[in-house]
């Protein structure tokens, strides 16, 4: 069992960063790729970025290629988004999730989700 908690969002001006956590219990937290996803209102969750238990990996939506980035921190159990450049098309709910097999891409494969975290961006 892996709990996921989120933090970090909040109001930001077109062109600034924000860095969301992860915050993750649970004894296998190690074993899982993290992923992050957003969801804005109206349209469907949609896959950003991931890393792999070690951190060695990542993965990468071509929407954010370039802006965001994501590291994981196994001894504090948390995984970090920043994001950079950011523009209004960002405002989303922010969601970070685990899975240990199957295609990190994929909504559906994750096991946990966390609650979300809104990030909104004003023009």
């Amino acid at each position: 069992q892996v709990q996921l908690v989120e933090s970090g969002g909040g109001l930001v001006q077109a062109g600034g960063s924000l860095r969301l956590s992860c915050a993750a219990s649970g004894r296998t937290f190690r074993s899982y790729t993290i992923g992050w996803f957003r969801q804005a209102p109206g349209k469907v969750r949609e896959f950003l970025i991931a890393v792999n238990w070690s951190g060695g990996n990542t993965w990468y939506a071509d929407s954010v290629k370039g802006r965001f980035t994501i590291s994981r921190d196994n001894a504090k159990n948390t995984v970090y988004l920043q994001m950079n450049s950011l523009n209004p098309e960002d405002t989303a709910v922010y969601y970070c999730a685990a899975i240990r097999n199957g295609d990190y891409g994929i909504r559906s494969g994750y096991d946990y989700w966390g609650q979300g975290t809104q990030v909104t961006v004003s023009s």
